[in-house]
């Protein structure tokens, strides 16, 4: 068959499928991967057509990770930094023990079982991040933690490929260990000279023309990504890396902005080249074991995940969103099973026991993500939070204010606070964030804005104003609903980055709704009318935002996250 009417028609077909999911409310991504199944047998039975399918995805698979990389500065890094750290390493460590376990137990010898292990043990970064975008959640503080625990997690499976690549037979060579490593360190040598010194020239040039900027993006995002792998690296691995090289650059959300249409396309030819590799001829012998291990991931390891952050102090929703997030394994999982059995140290069959559960995984994974919301309430109570001391603040306590959430909007609030001299308290979940402001000295409180009992504690009647930085709109839905239950007189101020989720949080009983994308704008139409074309009056209001800007920067704030996917 002609390769344009071959992946024209898969495109067709990929197209009516996911309307059809999109109608009954179904994630498209299973769409993708039925449309695998579907045009599998008929049309990748042809070796040209499979491997320019083949290309195609992995094209879409480095713009993906080249794009996630354009929103992961260092500073955003560092905000999750700590927790990505100990619970990745927590994590790897016990999925990889119970894994190897369970396979032995299935009867599987020791390296097949030491590869299930690790490839059990990763989760996908492509699936986690493109669901997580479907549902408007990359800004939230779980999906960070997420996106940490991912990165970490993707950084030591590039160091296991390059281990296990030097394995030959059984055999290490250890030269091509060195020469590996010695490569790896001079490479990213060269790209932070590069991110230092050539990087802001050229963005510079590449900005004058928007065509030139996205030609830029994406010859350095492929560049980078085939560098890596001709050096003997993972290519996604130098897409992630070509990302968070330009995150520093001051046209990472345009470059991002441009680069998602072309991403979108080619990723749809990756779920559909994942859902081929399978018949039923292969799926009757293979099932059992499959199943087995696709039980462990979608329920042990979002179990283990969510310990290990409970454990770090956050709270039980935090553990809970996060941990369904990794009920899958990873695009990184196939590569490592691929690769050993090209290396002769696997059976061909395990590569096609290890895809059907990255099948099973994904589906299933991808209605937990996207109704981790809706699970929770019938899960709660069996997800594990740790009880942190709340020194000071004891529950008969009475303040004029309460602030739930100290993010970057919240800190402005702290310094109105001191200067009117009301008693105030700031509630937030995440325990860094109350370790900060306890050095400070200021009133707060580990907790979560939809925990009820936690709610009653807080002496709601008793308030003047209630204000939520939370860019949630049922979580400030439900906060509203319980002050006004108790305090029909208080001030509610909330905040939301939706014009109609504005209008319904005002209908639902906020006093005011703080939209930040409407205000920015609108402050700077006051400065204009107020100052004409003053230039010295522009001056002196600049001077103050480099000191606010300043302070932010110091205290973390400087660092935000763009909703890329949308």
């Amino acid at each position: 068959m002609d390769l344009f009417i071959g992946i024209s028609l898969t495109i067709v077909i990929a197209a009516v499928i996911a309307g059809i999911l999109q109608r009954l409310k179904q994630p498209v991504i299973i769409g993708h991967i039925l449309t695998g199944l579907i045009v599998g047998p008929y049309l990748f039975h042809n070796m040209e057509f499979k491997e320019v399918v083949d290309s195609l995805s992995q094209i879409g698979i480095a713009l993906l990770l080249f794009i996630i990389g354009l929103s992961l500065s260092p500073k955003v890094i560092r905000e999750v930094g700590k927790a990505s750290l100990w619970a990745g390493i927590g994590q790897i460590i016990i999925t990889t023990v119970v894994g190897f376990g369970l396979a032995k137990l299935l009867g599987f010898g020791l390296i097949p079982a030491i590869y299930i292990g690790l490839a059990l043990t990763f989760s996908s970064t492509i699936i986690i991040m493109k669901l997580l975008s479907d549902k408007k959640d990359l800004t939230k503080f779980y999906s960070k933690i997420s996106i940490g625990l991912l990165l970490f997690q993707d950084l030591l499976v590039a160091v296991i490929l390059i281990g296990v690549s030097a394995f030959n037979g059984g055999s290490a060579d250890w030269q091509t260990v060195l020469l590996t490593l010695l490569k790896g360190i001079l490479v990213l040598d060269l790209v932070i000279l590069a991110v230092v010194y050539l990087i802001p020239a050229l963005t510079n040039q590449f900005a004058r023309s928007q065509e030139f900027l996205f030609l830029f993006a994406i010859g350095w995002g492929l560049g980078l990504a085939t560098l890596f792998h001709v050096l003997g690296f993972s290519m996604e691995i130098g897409a992630l890396i070509a990302g968070v090289a330009l995150s520093t650059t001051p046209y990472h959300f345009e470059m991002s902005t441009r680069l998602r249409p072309l991403r979108d396309f080619f990723i749809v030819l990756f779920f559909i080249l994942l859902g081929s590799r399978l018949t039923l001829g292969a799926v009757s012998q293979i099932w059992l074991p499959a199943l087995i291990f696709s039980v462990f991931v979608v329920i042990a390891k979002p179990i283990i995940v969510s310990l290990l952050t409970g454990l770090l102090g956050y709270r039980r929703k935090v553990n809970f969103l996060t941990g369904v997030n990794f009920a899958q394994i990873s695009e990184f999982s196939l590569i490592l099973i691929i690769m050993g059995a090209k290396l002769g140290h696997l059976p061909n069959e395990l590569v096609a026991m290890l895809t059907l559960v990255s099948l099973i995984t994904i589906t299933l994974s991808s209605y937990l993500v996207l109704y981790g919301e809706k699970l929770y309430p019938i899960f709660q109570k069996f997800v594990y939070e740790r009880k942190l001391t709340k020194s000071g603040r004891g529950k008969a306590e009475i303040f004029d204010v309460i602030l739930f959430g100290c993010n970057r909007v919240g800190f402005d609030f702290i310094e109105s606070f001191n200067e009117l001299g009301q008693k105030f308290m700031i509630v937030d979940y995440d325990p860094e964030t109350i370790k900060k402001l306890t050095g400070m000295s200021v009133n707060c409180r580990y907790g979560d804005a939809e925990d009820n009992e936690f709610l009653d504690e807080l002496n709601l009647g008793n308030l003047k104003m209630a204000i939520s930085t939370i860019p949630d709109f049922d979580t400030n839905s439900f906060l509203i609903s319980r002050v006004r239950a108790v305090n029909p007189k208080a001030v509610i101020i909330v905040i939301s980055h939706d014009a109609d989720e504005a209008i319904s949080l005002y209908e639902v009983g906020a006093t005011y709704v703080i939209t930040p994308h409407f205000l920015g704008g609108k402050y700077a139409s006051m400065l204009i009318s107020k100052y004409g074309f003053d230039i010295e009056k522009f001056v002196s209001e600049k001077q103050k935002h480099l000191k606010d800007l300043e302070k932010r920067t110091e205290l973390g704030h400087a660092a935000i996250m763009p909703e890329i996917y949308r």
